[in-house]
């Protein structure tokens, strides 16, 4: 053999082994069939999906979450009272100290999610109250002045301290949703994880009814409100006194939600930034007290809107993507909006148990044409009408909008191809607000003088009687409670939770 054949031959040689013994790249392409957990998109946006990414023929998960809250909150009412620390009498103060607010809720959440297509998932939920407890107790040494703090009408208290709410437990709702990523990065790595949603959430279990742990002698703990002596009977004049039996506590809402929710992320590496919107729309069902106060007058009888924000930062400090195994920490602020609404306020077992007259006491729906009355005669226009309806206070009350801010952290540990851990820890402040505003009149309807009662104005001289309507009384207005001077608030409401759960995948 000539001897640059020989050369040409060995350097060949030589090149092969380099090549044999050169050590993979990381950016070279992946076969069908070896794992991709670099590029899949963290927990926040990842949707159930047939094939996942990797092969694996992902299509049932199923998971088990636990939490516990620990809320409180300082309760505050109107007055002007002429004392240190509140007005000097030329105005109206809130800070009157009342109650400080506890609860605790434990809930267990099961899980099933099941894989319908490409990103495309379908999942049910139904968070099980394990415990929720509620109590008011004193703030500052208002405990014995009840008197002055829960004073009610001329001569009258609403309630005392302590108080105690019954414990509460049972299935919260049922929800269930649909997901889907309209962009995947770890099927295009050009483009983010982009996840939307819709949830229904269904209150399948008792609704919510006002109850105490401490009824005077004679009443009963959980009075129906038609209950107006809490003794078990029905308001007299219009029930004939029918006997009612002991509602339940309740630990649903009484109503259906539904829930939209967009959040998009992207990964960087070991970073993947993140954020989103949600929104919770919910509409009272009749079943439930929100049925008792539920008429064409009545101003606010909806329960709130609440608009979410989502902001958070994903660090994937380890992987070993032989074993699909991952650890994923996760840091999350979120911002919510609650509009007003009628709602289950940190006062609603307390006020709806109330056996004070001016609370359980019914009042008259509609106003009428007094048919005493004639052009120039001191009997007003309008009176009350004895045929309409008889609303009674449920508890439920209007509270004002306020903003809440949360911030998180939580650890996510994928120990294998299909199985993870989740450990979460949170905290969230709601802005201070009203928890008893609603107002005297109605004044979408203001055609009709014969129908507006006290909600009028007068014009000119007083003694021509020239009245124009305003509105109509409002049928859920309370004055106790809803005239200025005589308004609940909370305030310093702080909430701390911790969270656990483990998933399987299948």
């Amino acid at each position: 053999m000539r001897p640059h054949l020989r050369t040409s031959a060995a350097s060949l040689l030589a090149t092969s082994v380099g090549l044999a013994v050169q050590p993979a790249r990381a950016d070279e392409p992946l076969s069908a069939t070896e794992p991709q957990v670099m590029m899949e998109a963290g927990e926040v946006t990842q949707v159930i999906s047939r094939p996942a990414p990797g092969g694996r023929p992902a299509g049932v998960n199923v998971s088990l979450g636990f939490s516990h809250e620990s809320k409180s909150a300082n309760i505050f009412r109107e007055t002007v009272a002429n004392e240190p620390g509140l007005t000097t009498g030329a105005y109206t103060s809130r800070w009157m100290n009342v109650a400080q607010y506890e609860a605790t809720t434990s809930r267990l959440v099961p899980r099933l999610d099941l894989a319908l297509w490409h990103d495309i998932g379908l999942y049910v939920r139904a968070p099980i109250v394990l415990n929720f407890s509620q109590s008011l107790g004193d703030l500052a040494g208002t405990q014995g002045k009840e008197a002055v703090v829960f004073q009610g009408a001329p001569g009258e208290t609403l309630g005392t301290l302590p108080f105690k709410s019954p414990d509460r437990s049972g299935l919260e709702y049922l929800a269930a949703g649909l997901e889907f990523d309209v962009f995947n990065q770890a099927r295009d790595r050009s483009k983010p994880t982009w996840r939307m949603g819709l949830e229904g959430r269904f209150s399948v279990g008792t609704p919510m009814h006002a109850c105490t742990t401490s009824p005077k002698a004679g009443q009963i703990d959980c009075a129906d409100p038609s209950d107006i002596n809490r003794d078990g009977k029905s308001d007299p004049s219009k029930f004939e006194g029918t006997s009612v039996a002991r509602r339940d506590p309740g630990v649903s809402r009484g109503t259906i939600g539904l829930e939209a929710h967009t959040i998009l992320s992207k990964r960087i590496k070991y970073l993947e930034p993140y954020g989103g919107f949600s929104a919770l729309f919910e509409f009272q069902r009749d079943s439930s007290d929100y049925g008792f106060t539920d008429l064409d007058t009545s101003l606010v009888n909806h329960p709130p809107l609440i608009g979410t924000m989502i902001v958070g930062l994903m660090v994937i400090p380890w992987e070993n993507r032989e074993r699909f195994s991952r650890l994923t920490l996760d840091t999350r602020f979120t911002g919510s909006y609650h509009s007003e609404g009628r709602e289950y306020s940190e006062l609603f077992d307390f006020l709806g148990s109330s056996d004070a007259a001016s609370l359980r006491v019914p009042q008259y729906a509609k106003y009428t044409r007094n048919p005493n009355y004639s052009t120039g005669s001191p009997q007003p226009i309008s009176v009350v009408d004895p045929a309409s309806q008889k609303t009674f206070f449920t508890g439920l009350s209007d509270v004002a909008a306020y903003g809440s801010y949360r911030a998180s952290f939580s650890l996510t540990w994928q120990a294998a191809l299909y199985f993870k851990l989740h450990l979460g820890v949170g905290f969230r402040h709601d802005q201070a607000h009203g928890i008893s505003g609603d107002q005297p009149c109605n004044p979408d309807f203001k055609d009709d003088l014969t129908k507006s009662g006290p909600c009028h104005a007068s014009s000119g001289d007083q003694s021509a009687q020239t009245y124009t309507a305003t509105g109509v009384p409002n049928p859920n207005y309370r004055a106790s409670i809803n005239s200025v001077g005589r308004r609940f608030f909370v305030d310093d409401s702080n909430t701390y939770d911790v969270s656990a759960g483990a998933t399987f995948m299948f």
